[in-house]
């Protein structure tokens, strides 16, 4: 019988703790959302403005959950930060949510993202190849993929922190260096295009444009006022999916070396790396493209930002560097990105299911560790319900389901530090919250407004989110009973 142990081993130093922030972030989301945020907008400032906007939003959080991660430098993370400032029950809704929809959601999603930018080189791994067609339910070949690429992850993580560790940061380093090198290029080609001068000819006209599904003809309507806030909120949907993940480095708190000055020190430049790279990457864009198309043109000037193919504008901006050898390029880039992203999603989710388990608010079983020193039932199962997703939703439905369930417990984690500076004034804090209170609550007041933008302009999504998030108290108070019984 395989020894099982009781030990995280504190394997992650600062440069990994970094990348897995960063690996976390960086998926296939920087090199597809720009289109959908340019088609809301219909401005090149405003896109470059939706980004920045939610960079710094994403910087002042990780500022503020530095503090908490010093004075809590455990297993689980934010599911501890929440159940310490508020209640138990607090803290399992978020462990609920993140099992049904946060971390399993974007796994799926990053999963797809990774088939079908395989598909790009293997047509035969594509979603136009559907392998199981049963009454409108289909499977395509690109789902199967995804949920390969799950099992795969799992089993190097279900051998140790050490195995995910070294994929995380040669995966993250990779794919930054190529980043980087596409963005550097991209500036370099743009003196050819004239694109940048023609974008902001008229930076301060805002538009949303829709396409009908049926006759592909597009109608513009002008924002002014108000309608342009809430368009950028709208927008943030996408900007706020690809930059989130962050958090996940609290999670494997227990096997960070020096958590107290490590895990602070990686939010905050993790996210400042990502940050400046996706200001970067989206000005790249404007240097090389038109923002303004058409969806039925030939050409990837006519189509510009707003209806690059699939929303591949990180294609079609490579197309203008590289000509026809883009799509594979890309293709590489992205699998290499989503891949490396999923990883450190794997790696870190398991942990919160585990902390929840040790505490009596999750299966039994999850609390035991392998003879590797991780949580490999945990992983195992959250590889499972991933997998159930890749082959149950879109990747926009997850994305849109993901954001708003992440932003609730975002904001509930931020008002805990307020809380737990009152409840516990005396706590050992290795790190304060830089700009408290008035940055923390400008991150709290603003991401709330984003919340209720989504509520009122994608009801079809954010309900649901909110109808998850409900439904683990019912739950809870089953897990509560049975923890009763059972001591």
């Amino acid at each position: 019988m395989a020894k099982e142990t009781t030990v995280f081993k504190k394997s992650i130093n600062l440069f990994a703790a970094i990348t897995l922030v960063v690996g976390s972030m960086i998926g296939s989301g920087i090199f597809i959302v720009s289109a959908d945020i340019a088609r809301t907008v219909g401005s090149p400032f405003y896109l470059i403005l939706t980004w920045l906007i939610t960079g710094v939003l994403t910087l002042i959080a990780a500022l503020s959950y530095g503090e908490l991660a010093g004075m809590m430098p455990k297993a689980g993370g934010q599911y501890v930060y929440l159940k310490e400032a508020y209640n138990p029950m607090v803290g399992f809704l978020y462990g609920w949510t993140l099992f049904l929809v946060i971390q399993t959601g974007t796994i799926a999603a990053v999963a797809v993202a990774f088939a079908k930018f395989t598909g790009v080189l293997f047509p035969v791994l594509s979603e136009k190849n559907i392998l199981l067609d049963i009454s409108g339910f289909q499977i395509s070949a690109a789902q199967l993929l995804a949920i390969a690429s799950i099992i795969v992850l799992t089993f190097i993580n279900y051998r140790g922190i050490k195995n995910g560790k070294i994929m995380q940061v040669s995966f993250t380093v990779t794919k930054v260096i190529a980043l980087t090198g596409v963005i550097v290029l991209g500036f370099i080609f743009a003196s050819r295009s004239g694109f940048w001068s023609m974008n902001f000819s008229d930076i301060w006209s805002a538009s949303t444009t829709v396409v009908d599904k049926n006759t592909h003809a597009i109608s513009i309507h002008n924002l002014s006022g108000m309608a342009v806030v809430a368009a950028i909120g709208v927008a943030m949907v996408g900007s706020v999916f690809s930059s989130d993940a962050w958090n996940n480095v609290t999670f494997v708190a227990g096997e960070i070396k020096n958590p107290k000055k490590n895990i602070p020190l990686s939010l905050f430049w993790g996210v400042l790396i990502v940050t400046i790279l996706y200001i970067l990457a989206n000005i790249s864009y404007i240097c090389l493209l038109p923002l303004k198309g058409t969806p039925d043109a030939a050409s990837v000037i006519e189509r510009g930002i707003q209806f690059a193919t699939s929303d591949r504008v990180g294609v079609a901006a490579a197309f203008q560097i590289f000509g026809d050898s883009a799509a594979i390029i890309m293709a590489i880039l992205i699998m290499i990105s989503t891949f490396g992203c999923n990883n450190g999603l794997i790696l870190s989710g398991a942990r919160v299911y585990y902390a929840m388990a040790t505490d009596g608010l999750f299966l039994k079983k999850v609390t035991k560790m392998n003879k590797f020193a991780v949580p490999g039932v945990a992983l195992v199962l959250q590889g499972v319900w991933a997998s159930l997703l890749c082959l149950s939703g879109k990747y926009g439905d997850l994305l849109d389901y993901v954001v708003f369930a992440v932003l609730i417990f975002y904001i509930l984690t931020i008002i805990g530090l307020f809380i737990l500076r009152k409840k516990r004034p005396d706590a050992e804090r290795p790190y304060k919250a830089f700009g408290y209170p008035i940055l923390p609550a400008l991150y709290i007041i603003l991401a709330f407004a984003l919340c209720v933008d989504l509520l009122i302009n994608k009801p079809d999504f954010t309900w649901p989110g909110m109808i998850i998030v409900l439904m683990g108290i019912p739950v809870y108070y089953f897990m509560k009973s049975r923890k009763q019984l059972d001591s």
